[in-house]
């Protein structure tokens, strides 16, 4: 696959992305299908797979239970051969969720993530919001905090991953990154998607196959040469548990 740049960032990305959640976590999962979290040495064999096959970046969180800590034990001799992204706000423990969007939450999650991937530097740092949008970036001091990191080098791009249109277009003032959902079920962000390329911010697609519920082909026929806002996106993050999905998925990707 080709890569594309990510916005205004520097970074290079791969069309398909790979989003670590089911590497780490299947309890309170929305997905359609049930599913196991696999073992070390399946997570280490599809991770290294994944990245054989040109896919560069890498999808994570805090709240996807013990993703971040595989990622740092399977992949740390290879780091420089993806892009990392991962979240603040949100964390996910003994199988319940919980949020914190203060500076010094912000703060604590990121020397956490650095620990557990095994890195001192996150290419991506996300806002992982859980619906308050505007308010999160109003009302606490998250912002600062992650513009404090990004000017300390320990982070690359800053950004928000949110629910909401009004949250997303609020980033725009602020994010080198944006995240959404954006799918043939739902084009409700198409005009954020167009703006954030004329701002040369980033653009991350989640839930790509509506959360499993969508055809892969088509789905990602659509997002990657079908969808008005198709230039402005950056990647597309797919997540699995199957490399062969992961192969097909590139292929589609051409």
């Amino acid at each position: 696959m080709d890569l594309r740049p990510l916005g205004h960032t520097g970074l290079l990305v791969s069309p398909i992305g790979f989003g670590a959640f089911k590497i780490g976590r299947d309890t309170g999962a929305k997905y359609p299908d049930a599913y196991e979290v696999p073992d070390e040495d399946a997570v280490a064999a599809l991770l290294h797979g994944i990245l054989d096959l040109g896919v560069v970046l890498m999808d994570t969180a805090p709240a996807y239970g013990t993703s971040e800590e595989r990622i740092g034990r399977c992949l740390e001799g290879r780091r420089e051969e993806y892009v990392l992204c991962t979240k603040v706000g949100e964390h996910h423990e003994d199988g319940v969720s919980s949020h914190d969007f203060s500076e010094a939450a912000v703060h604590a999650s990121i020397d956490r993530s650095l620990r557990r991937l095994r890195t001192d530097r996150l290419d991506v740092v996300l806002v992982h919001a859980d619906g308050d949008d505007v308010a999160i970036q109003e009302d606490t001091g998250c912002i600062e905090a992650l513009m404090a990191r990004r000017d300390a080098g320990d982070v690359g791009a800053v950004g928000f991953s949110g629910k909401t249109l009004e949250g997303a277009r609020r980033a725009l003032a602020w994010a080198d990154v944006l995240m959404v959902t954006y799918h043939l079920g739902d084009t409700s962000h198409e005009a954020v998607l167009r703006e954030a390329a004329e701002a040369g911010r980033g653009v991350l697609i989640k839930k790509p196959l509506g959360a499993g519920t969508l055809a892969a082909e088509q789905a990602l026929a659509f997002l990657l040469r079908d969808a008005p806002a198709r230039d402005a996106i950056g990647s597309v993050v797919v997540g699995t548990l199957s490399l062969d999905h992961v192969r097909r998925n590139v292929a589609l990707a051409g």
